[in-house]
């Protein structure tokens, strides 16, 4: 049973996070910058512990650190929220081998979703609608650009184990490419220390689809429901909607089902969030899965994805890892 928590992220999924474990009766540990010292989420945490100076890569990114303080601490557990070190491997890794519970998925199953790339294959393989686009890890443009050629213009160049719409190019001809590769790659290594690509066709003017769903260690999922995400600026959404309006009740019950079955594909244990594109022919293509849960906050009462379910779906996530339920409606 999990009794303390250490948060390893920031600002606002911090604070949600300790919000929940409190209520839980779980004791809560704030990891900090040198910048954000006064920042409310040390203030609001049991204890907080500074890892590093401000650059992110010192500091949120910096897996020793973080493991140090979680053992100086005594916690028993490591939420790590989303972005940052969430979708990491060598992170999870690194928390199995020194007896840390990692709230989230374990590292074999963050290695085939949290790498997009290999999420994209395995979907593939699991009958799930996917994308055009690159089988491999693409490291350098001139690779880029050839299988750029090969799935055809529009295409969008984007980071293999990013999110949150960083790393991310759209390049619209050859002659646009080179540049758009070099500035998604410059800007995943900035943000994720890594500078691993993949190549997808461009899906122009689509729906981004989000299916929020719960799944045990026991082999059971649910899907609770999608959100339309297509309001963005710069990859990043603005406003979430549910339920999506332009979905009829029977690709509702597809998309639905498809995404259950790729988080079976995926072995996925936890919270998890399955993205798709949808075309106005009702076609629909699987983007991607990322850990966790929705990161929004809700406008009313009339979220799909939140009916029968707590409004803060992480603690429904602590106590799936914490092994104290199975998912099914009386947990939630």
């Amino acid at each position: 049973m999990i009794k303390k928590v250490l948060i390893a992220n920031r600002g606002e999924i911090a604070v949600r996070i300790i919000r929940a474990c409190r209520e839980m009766g779980i004791e809560t540990v704030a990891v900090y910058s040198e910048a954000d010292k006064e920042a409310l989420h040390t203030q609001l945490a049991d204890e907080a512990i500074c890892i590093g100076p401000a650059p992110s890569s010192e500091s949120y990114l910096n897996m020793e650190q973080i493991i140090s303080a979680t053992i100086v601490s005594g916690a028993d557990a490591i939420h790590p929220g989303f972005g940052f070190l969430s979708e990491n491997t060598k992170f999870a890794e690194l928390c199995e081998k020194c007896n840390i519970i990692f709230i989230g998925p374990d590292s074999k199953v963050i290695s085939r979703l949290g790498n997009k790339s290999e999420a994209r294959n395995t979907m593939a393989n699991a009958g799930v609608p996917i994308i055009p686009g690159s089988r491999e890890a693409i490291y350098d443009a001139a690779k880029g650009k050839e299988v750029a050629r090969e799935i055809g213009y529009p295409v969008i160049v984007k980071a293999a184990l990013g999110g949150g719409g960083k790393g991310m190019r759209v390049a619209e001809n050859e002659a646009g490419f080179d540049m758009a590769f070099r500035t998604a790659q410059k800007e995943t290594k900035a943000a994720f220390g890594d500078d691993t690509m993949y190549i997808e066709h461009f899906v122009q003017h689509p729906k981004h689809i989000e299916f929020q769903i719960m799944a045990d260690k026991y082999g059971n999922v649910v899907h609770l429901g999608e959100r339309d995400c297509s309001v963005q600026r710069n990859h990043q959404k603005m406003i979430e909607e549910s339920p999506c309006a332009v979905i009829s009740d029977e690709l509702r019950r597809r998309m639905g089902e498809a995404a259950v079955k790729a988080a079976k594909a995926a072995h996925y244990e936890n919270a998890g969030t399955i993205e798709f594109l949808l075309e106005k022919s009702g076609k629909f293509y699987f983007m991607e899965m990322n850990p966790g849960g929705a990161s929004g906050h809700r406008m009313g009462d009339r979220d799909r994805s939140d009916q029968g379910t707590d409004p803060d779906r992480r603690r429904s996530a602590a106590f799936l890892y914490a092994g104290r339920c199975k998912t099914d409606r009386s947990c939630h």
